[in-house]
């Protein structure tokens, strides 16, 4: 990745309005930036959510809070807590999430 004009700038987080997707239980309420090509997004999944399909899109995702639990399509599985994180390219490997508890992720695609 290669980050070009692009000026230095402050995000707050709360002022961002967020964006509410249903998952198949749950919903995920995304604050999404946009910095030309580089989508930057604060994630809150509601407890018991599940997402509603397999991505194929890249990104670097860290957990700022709660658990979070990432199932590749081979079967692999993932519990990843606060200060954890997870790369993917894009069309790399398919992969979903899902939480008990609820999480707050940050991720960069």
């Amino acid at each position: 990745m290669q980050i070009t004009d692009l000026p230095f700038g402050v995000t707050n987080w709360p002022e961002v309005a967020g964006e509410q997707y249903p998952g198949t239980t749950g919903v995920a309420t995304w604050r999404t930036q946009q910095f030309g090509p580089v989508r930057v997004r604060m994630v809150e999944y509601s407890p018991e959510y599940l997402a509603d399909h397999w991505c194929q899109k890249g990104h670097f995702l860290l957990v700022v809070a709660g658990e979070l639990h990432t199932e590749l399509a081979d079967g692999r599985q993932f519990v990843l807590t606060p200060g954890m994180s997870y790369q993917v390219a894009d069309g790399a490997e398919a992969h979903r999430s899902s939480t008990a508890t609820g999480a707050t992720l940050f991720v960069v695609d």
